[in-house]
């Protein structure tokens, strides 16, 4: 949706011509009606989301983000709250309860069928964080000696429940899976062929396995699919790309706040709280106060060196800012690799190599340069101090902040937390007390 209507629709809602609204929403898509919800207040979304035809309120509403459904089901009659929470998938719908208060969570799940609701205690019955708890139970599966005409019935008569039908488990009597066929396999294939001649080695994923990983390596290896299966190999659920993706984007997402110094908002930044977005920041403010006064006390130790060559003072925002720059640089780096599962924690010895001398070649680079300039304008021992300071500071930021997030994960906490935040805090108390030990050697202060 372009920002010219998107700004006409926000001048409809605010003038309250409600006719001209509805008229405008039902032309538009499911996608651009949630561009336009995302964007508006608590009780202007309420209303804008029931001037929507029955077909593209149901389809909006499970774009969504979860915060986003819970405030919409507050506002909404009972008949109308049951009909949205029944119209989600069970993983969908699980998530939604994830936002809800467990008395909500009970009621809501009293308003389903016998089906839905065992559908969703299948995936409640998973812990929070493996991909149990996103896959949905509502897949189609093929025996292998099915003939191809037989597999596509199937696959017709089960079509509207399915999550996908694009990627097809196949499996035993016992539900043990066997590989997988896709629907352009069998449309391509002789109706008398066999489902066995034409699957696939599948790529499964246990239930039990971290969420955020296995969605990486759904998306890494390009599959719209991926059977879900317990301990013995029995295929108990289907994941599909586009839930691999709102995973990742979450997680992205997550890093991204961190890094920054806050708390990710989990729901987009135009429908979020003042209060709630002053809550994400104001700790790491805190904290990263808290730790600036070790910069603090490093300075005030090293007084009568700053008050013997003034010239010095004039220094610390460039030492410590590009020293806080090089580790952050780093410590992103890393956490990505981590992501990615291009790094583990036991590669520590081959990172910290690897960035060892990533910061002595910066280091030597930047403190050539500090040393001509400097030494050109304030006198070649000054010039000394500032590039020796450079290296090292360099070398030192670039190997804390690729061992950071590395250590953070070998405790089982978030990486990104180890990172910019800590990085700039230890980097600057640290290169302080560098520049100050160099300064005092060759200058004989």
């Amino acid at each position: 949706m372009t920002e010219e209507l998107l700004d006409e629709l926000t001048e409809l809602i605010r003038e309250e011509r409600l006719r001209e609204l509805r008229q405008a929403l039902s032309d538009s898509n499911p996608g651009d009606v949630v561009d336009f919800l995302e964007r508006l207040g608590v009780k202007d979304r309420a209303v804008a989301f029931r001037l929507l035809p029955k077909d593209v309120a149901v389809e909006a509403f499970d774009l969504l983000d979860e915060a986003l459904q819970h405030e919409l089901l507050e506002g909404l009659k009972d008949h109308d709250v049951a009909h949205f929470f029944e119209s989600l998938d069970p993983d969908d719908r699980v998530r939604l309860m994830d936002e809800m208060p467990a008395s909500v969570a009970r009621q809501m799940m009293r308003h389903l069928d016998e089906r839905e609701r065992n559908l969703t205690n299948i995936v409640l019955g998973y812990d929070l964080g493996t991909i149990g708890r996103h896959m949905s139970p509502e897949f189609v599966a093929l025996r292998q000696e099915l003939t191809v005409a037989e597999a596509l019935q199937k696959v017709r008569a089960q079509a509207e429940d399915a999550e996908t039908i694009y990627t097809v488990p196949v499996v035993d009597a016992s539900r043990m899976l066997q590989g997988v066929v896709s629907l352009r396999d069998l449309l391509k294939a002789d109706s008398a062929a066999v489902v066995g001649e034409l699957m696939a080695e599948a790529d499964s994923v246990d239930a039990d396995h971290d969420a955020e990983d296995a969605a990486r390596r759904c998306a890494d290896r390009k599959h719209l699919a991926m059977p879900v299966t317990d301990k013995e190999h029995r295929v108990v659920g289907i994941f599909t790309v586009d839930d691999a993706l709102d995973i990742i984007e979450r997680a992205e997402n997550e890093d991204a706040a961190r890094h920054g110094g806050a708390e990710p908002l989990n729901r987009p930044y135009l429908s979020t709280p003042v209060l709630t977005i002053m809550k994400s920041r104001i700790v790491w403010l805190l904290v990263l106060a808290v730790g600036a006064t070790l910069t603090v006390s490093v300075l005030d130790a090293f007084e009568d060196q700053l008050e013997a060559v003034v010239a010095l003072a004039l220094f610390v925002p460039l030492l410590i800012g590009t020293g806080g720059n090089v580790g952050n640089q780093a410590a992103t780096t890393v956490t990505r690799a981590l992501a990615l599962g291009d790094v583990r924690t036991r590669d520590a010895i081959k990172v910290l190599w690897r960035e060892v001398r990533v910061g002595l070649t910066l280091g030597s680079s930047l403190g050539v340069l500090a040393l001509v300039i400097t030494g050109g304008v304030y006198g070649w021992d000054i010039g000394l101090v500032i590039g020796l300071t450079m290296l090292v500071v360099c070398t030192m930021a670039a190997s804390a902040g690729g061992l950071m997030p590395l250590l953070g994960k070998s405790i089982g906490a978030d990486p990104a937390v180890f990172a910019n935040p800590f990085i700039a805090t230890f980097v600057d108390a640290a290169g302080l007390i560098v520049y100050f030990l160099i300064a005092m050697t060759v200058l004989g202060i």
